[in-house]
């Protein structure tokens, strides 16, 4: 018979179910950053070489943004170690983390800005910071830029 790596086949159909992009908070802060008049790329890979990708990527201002889920990066203020499979969580969500700061560190060594944002941060606040750090990127770069 088939063992599932989840506590039980039921907990492995939801665990499938979760969503890798496109989730509500991405959703949101995407459509107040549109409204703003920014356009971006959606679950993009910042550089061909690197497998990972951005939830929403400005390739000419260099800015890579990230909308971490509380649960699947380890949030310090949400995030609670399930009951059962308590080896395996531990591990994932730990492996999750490292692989965050490697992203964060690579594309920062390569000249983009990275920005982090929780899943629970405010999504009028995460909608400033990036079109703040979008257009001052611009800025730098050429002042006769349109958004």
């Amino acid at each position: 018979m088939y063992e599932p790596w989840s506590s039980s086949i039921a907990t492995r159909k939801v665990m499938q179910g979760n969503r890798g992009r496109d989730t509500k908070p991405e959703f949101a802060v995407r459509r107040l950053v549109h409204a703003r008049g920014l356009r971006y790329r959606v679950n993009s890979r910042p550089e061909p070489s690197l497998r990972r990708t951005a939830d929403l990527l400005f390739t000419r201002a260099r800015v890579a943004v990230f909308i971490d889920g509380c649960f699947w990066h380890g949030c310090p203020v949400h995030f609670n170690l399930p009951a059962t499979n308590t080896e395996y969580w531990e591990s994932k969500i730990s492996r999750n983390r490292a692989r965050d700061l490697e992203t964060t560190n690579l594309l920062k060594q390569r000249g983009w800005m990275v920005l982090r944002f929780w899943e629970h941060d405010p999504v009028e606040a995460v909608a400033d910071s990036i079109v703040g750090a979008v257009r001052a990127k611009y800025l730098c770069l050429d002042t006769t830029t349109k958004y």
